[in-house]
């Protein structure tokens, strides 16, 4: 199969927008982990150690990305170069590495996207959870205060009648 010089050239807005996103969620996580980071100072963070896991994971996942995303857009340039030196042959095979590398990033990033869902999720989880048991405890708390008054209310009315016995 021959290759035109453009075809390879018809990547570099794919790759570049590719790169932007995988920079994006790399900042994003940044963000996070900076949160944590100053969240930890303060003693404020529960799970700790699963997020501090899935974080290193999903820094690694982003960095893996990146670095296939890289290397396909400059195989996909030496691709280019090979053909408009008439090196038909090892173009076309570049050019297909470089369609590998791409496969290979974006594989990478569902993964990315998978782990990053499921933290998601288990903090919603989390948030339901916690809202179940402070409306719980508010409901014990008010049947506690319920039963108090309500005591309370007795002893006075045994009180009185205490009163009017005598």
């Amino acid at each position: 199969m021959d290759l035109a010089l453009t075809t390879p050239a018809l990547l570099f807005p794919a790759i570049s927008l590719l790169l932007l996103a995988y920079t994006s969620r790399f900042l994003a996580t940044a963000q996070l982990i900076r949160g944590l980071s100053a969240n930890a100072r303060d003693g404020k963070v529960p799970k700790a150690s699963k997020q501090i896991k899935n974080l290193k994971r999903r820094v690694d996942l982003i960095k893996l990305m990146q670095i296939l995303g890289v290397l396909s857009l400059l195989l996909c340039t030496l691709s280019m170069f090979l053909l408009f030196v008439e090196y038909k042959t090892f173009g076309n095979i570049i050019f297909g590495i470089s369609l590998v590398l791409m496969c290979a990033s974006l594989i990478t990033a569902i993964t990315e996207i998978s782990i990053s869902t499921n933290a998601i999720e288990m903090e919603l989880e989390g948030i339901k959870k916690n809202s179940k048991e402070h409306k719980q405890k508010n409901q014990k708390n008010n049947q506690n205060e319920i039963f108090i008054e309500d005591i309370e209310d007795e002893a006075v009315i045994n009180e009185e009648k205490g009163k009017n016995k005598e």
